[in-house]
């Protein structure tokens, strides 16, 4: 036997039998009585775009456009990077080729050069991530405090901007650490945000370190100070 293809109207263009027969309805619910078979007809008449349920490239959706701009910021710190293109977020003096490639030894080593800081703070900003060196440098600085009325405001001020879930710069903590912080708040110290600044030294050494020393923009830095000092 063989099937028969339908081609006849769509349940919803067949005037009101839906309405009069034993089936249930989706717009059955909506009260009215004229626009209630029009509401429906438009509705399956809008096929939905198939591109739209998937993150292909034919969509000009908001993940593409961020995912570009994303490359663009990667792009534009890789390409030529020297050392006077860097912000100095911190004082510091030009590191020579040698120190530059001191970082790639340990994370430790990056971390205790001002310089290797900005390149590297540098670099985060490139990956949405800058609040983590942020939020490190400004335990850093807690730290050197005394005075228990500015330990207080600094306790105060970090939590506001890289604790509270309602910050735009929260850092990623777990639930065991936010939960020291809070009893630590109570009566803050120099060493209140210590266990905190250690889990996201540690982020910060396995996940953003090893793609900083395989980007473009160190690579750069190292070439780029070779040739100077070949030169002069």
């Amino acid at each position: 036997m063989t099937d028969v293809l339908y081609t006849g109207p769509i349940p919803a263009e067949r005037g009101g039998e839906l309405a009069m027969g034993g089936g249930r309805s989706e717009t059955s619910a909506l009260s009215g009585t004229g626009g209630e078979r029009d509401m429906t007809t438009a509705q399956n008449s809008q096929r939905p775009n198939a591109c739209c349920f998937c993150w292909c490239c034919c969509c000009s959706c908001s993940w593409n456009e961020e995912e570009r701009c994303r490359r663009q910021k990667r792009k534009g710190l890789s390409q030529g990077t020297k050392m006077e293109t860097i912000p100095n977020c911190e004082p510091c003096t030009k590191p020579s080729v040698e120190e530059i490639r001191l970082w790639s030894q340990s994370f430790d080593k990056l971390m205790r050069n001002p310089a290797g800081r900005n390149v590297f703070r540098e670099f985060l900003r490139t990956e949405y991530s800058e609040e983590n060196m942020l939020f490190w440098l400004a335990c850093e600085d807690l730290k050197q405090e005394m005075n228990k009325s500015a330990v207080e405001e600094k306790a105060r001020s970090i939590y506001e901007d890289y604790i509270s879930i309602l910050s735009p710069k929260e850092v990623s903590l777990d639930a065991r650490v936010r939960e020291v912080i809070n009893r630590k708040m109570q009566d803050p110290t120099p060493h209140t945000f210590e266990d905190a600044q250690l889990q996201i030294y540690t982020l910060m050494h396995r996940d953003s370190y090893p793609r900083f020393l395989s980007s473009n923009s160190y690579k750069s830095l190292i070439h780029g100070g070779s040739r100077t000092s070949s030169e002069s």
